[in-house]
């Protein structure tokens, strides 16, 4: 029992980092109505900056120039080829953010090479014992701060202009401009919040017990894609569930593995896949997503 109350906690804290994740799919599909694939070099851009300043600036210092850089890469994403891609289809966008993905994560992980970049956080390997249940203090953070900005995200969509802004693009784009909304400013807020976000998830994704930044971390963010396939690209709670979903399963399968042995070595690794086909399966638009009605 111990066991399993372990793995629930780093699962739904490992879940929350997810989500944050997820939450920058589906704010920019919301914006733009574009999928985009070049999220996890975001985040990779947020961790590597984060690891080559710390000792030299100072943690925080280090972490506020990550968050900055990844917004100010997800804003020229936005605005030097997002914006000027002379292409009219949104799955055309999606494409290009690929191309995009490819370019930036080659060139980091040329510089990252083969080490492992610690991030210099101050929680360290240390662990907190909730009884008998011992879980990493670094997790114990990341649930919470990921609580705080995603609670933060979505009082800003419902109580502030560029929320509205934002809802009003994602629900009638031409209207919207018809109404004054500048759908670039919505479009680059979205791609800057979306990459902020990253880089905080890529700290939490690279810190104990993980060993570090390396060239697999774009791996594991992928793995938040699910999540927001999952819970469905158009709905901000989706991206929450969605990850809490995802991250649990994850774990509980990760931690289980050696009694699961008939479904294969690295099932933790598949399972998050295995589980947003299912859902798609039963429920294309995803557990929270919009369905859409066309009328014969």
């Amino acid at each position: 029992m111990t066991t399993f109350l372990e793995l629930l906690a780093n699962g739904i804290s490992v879940g929350a980092v997810y989500a944050l994740i997820a939450l920058g799919f589906v704010i920019i599909f919301k914006a733009t109505e574009v999928v985009n694939f070049a999220h996890a070099s975001l985040l990779l851009a947020g961790g590597f900056v984060v690891a080559r300043l710390h000792s030299s600036i100072g943690f925080w210092a280090a972490l506020l120039l990550g968050v900055a850089g990844a917004a100010a890469v997800g804003v020229l994403i936005e605005f030097l080829i997002i914006r000027r891609a002379n292409v009219s289809s949104h799955s055309v966008l999606a494409i290009v953010t690929i191309g995009v993905d490819i370019v930036l994560t080659t060139e980091l992980t040329r510089r990252i090479g083969t080490e492992v970049l610690a991030l210099g956080d101050p929680w360290r390997d240390r662990v907190v014992h909730l009884g008998p249940v011992g879980i990493a203090q670094t997790r114990v953070v990341a649930l919470a701060v990921a609580a705080v900005l995603i609670t933060a995200f979505l009082l800003a969509f419902k109580h502030t202009g560029w929320g509205v802004a934002m809802r009003a693009t994602a629900e009638d784009p031409e209207t919207a401009a018809l109404m004054g909304v500048r759908r670039g400013r919505v479009s680059m807020g979205a791609w800057a919040v979306a990459g902020a976000l990253a880089a905080v998830a890529a700290l939490f994704l690279c810190v104990f017990p993980t060993p570090g930044l390396d060239r697999s971390t774009t791996f594991a963010a992928m793995k938040a894609f699910p999540a927001a396939i999952l819970g469905g690209l158009d709905s901000t709670t989706g991206a929450l569930a969605g990850g809490l979903i995802i991250g649990v399963t994850e774990t509980l399968m990760s931690g289980y593995q050696n009694d699961l042995v008939f479904l294969g070595r690295g099932i933790g690794d598949v399972a998050p896949f295995l589980v947003m086909i299912v859902v798609l399966l039963i429920r294309p638009a995803g557990l929270f997503g919009t369905r859409e009605l066309a009328r014969v």
